[in-house]
């Protein structure tokens, strides 16, 4: 063959390798994207998240969050005339077999089934996440004291468990394991600043609109931190650095949330710089992704305790 010849019969080749992947996206394209999950258990609602991306030639991937946890990752999602399936490995939910997602496209909607490694099942229904970009920079307004350093004023416990809070000398104080704590204001874009101390072994956190949970942990100290570590955004965001100073130390978090962009700086070092959050953390109060929210501080976990709370929210 001539050479000409040869080159061109080798795009062609090319060409029509490619055709297929190019086809089999364009029909897996309604289900591709970010879904805001709510899903109904036998003790009411709870939030949950989807990611479906394509991956090479025709397969198709995802990411999960569950009801508690991190984002776990998907190594098949099955899609086919309008419906989708993938099955997981469990993670902190009760039982050993995977969580499995059953779904059917309907417009904009995804409804379906979601079985739990111990079996149960619940049924659920998802929207497309809201992009949540902003046309222009913020303009703040005036910063807002969240925590008088005197009483609960402000703030409503959350979640099943007892309170342990309590304002020990100027400091908000969670002795033990028990409920959340969150602010009766909601907000939508804002400059959070606040002060933090745990334990060695201390695990809690701080959620930002209620729904994407900055990590305070007593963590490793490693070379790579991890999203699940100090600082990091649980799940989806790790910090360049573990810049924490350890148990028993006075931190500081200065937080910076505008849409889904988000800044954390770890006792003065930034370690996550205007990053996007992908969804909702496990643990969110909802999948309402566009709405303002509380800020929550996690009490469900170990003693831990929190002063000088404050918040500039954008006008």
């Amino acid at each position: 063959m001539h050479p000409r010849l040869a080159r061109l019969s080798c795009v062609s080749a090319l060409f029509l390798a490619s055709a297929p992947a190019s086809s089999a996206h364009s029909q897996a394209a309604p289900v591709l994207g970010r879904w805001d999950l709510v899903v109904t258990g036998s003790n009411g609602t709870y939030p949950s998240w989807l990611e479906v991306t394509a991956s090479g030639r025709d397969a198709l991937v995802g990411r999960f969050v569950g009801q508690f946890g991190s984002a776990r990752p998907i190594a098949r999602v099955e899609y086919t005339a309008g419906a989708l399936r993938f099955a997981i490995p469990h993670q902190w939910e009760e039982g050993n077999g995977d969580l499995r997602l059953q779904g059917k496209i309907e417009g904009e909607r995804l409804t379906g089934t979601l079985v739990n490694p111990d079996g149960t099942s619940h049924a659920f229904t998802a929207t497309r996440a809201p992009s949540m970009r902003r046309a222009s920079a913020p303009e703040w307004g005036e910063p807002i004291v969240l925590f008088n350093g005197r009483d609960l004023t402000g703030w409503t416990t959350q979640g099943g468990g007892v309170s342990q809070w309590a304002v020990v000398n100027g400091v908000l104080a969670n002795s033990a394991n028990g409920a959340n704590l969150m602010t009766t204001r909601t907000f939508s874009d804002f400059k959070l600043h606040l002060e933090f101390r745990y334990p060695k072994g201390g695990n809690s956190g701080v959620y930002l609109r209620g729904r994407h949970e900055v990590q305070v942990e007593d963590s490793p100290e490693r070379e790579w931190p991890a999203s699940t570590h100090n600082a990091g955004v649980y799940g989806f965001l790790a910090p360049n650095e573990n810049a924490s100073t350890g148990p028993g130390e006075w931190q500081t978090y200065d937080i910076t949330l505008v849409g889904r962009r988000v800044t954390v700086v770890l006792n003065g070092r930034t370690v996550i710089a205007d990053q996007v959050i992908p969804g909702i953390t496990g643990g969110a109060l909802d999948s309402n992704e566009g709405a303002p929210g509380p800020i929550l501080l996690q009490g469900d976990h170990t003693a831990v305790e929190y002063r000088n709370v404050r918040l500039t929210p954008a006008k």
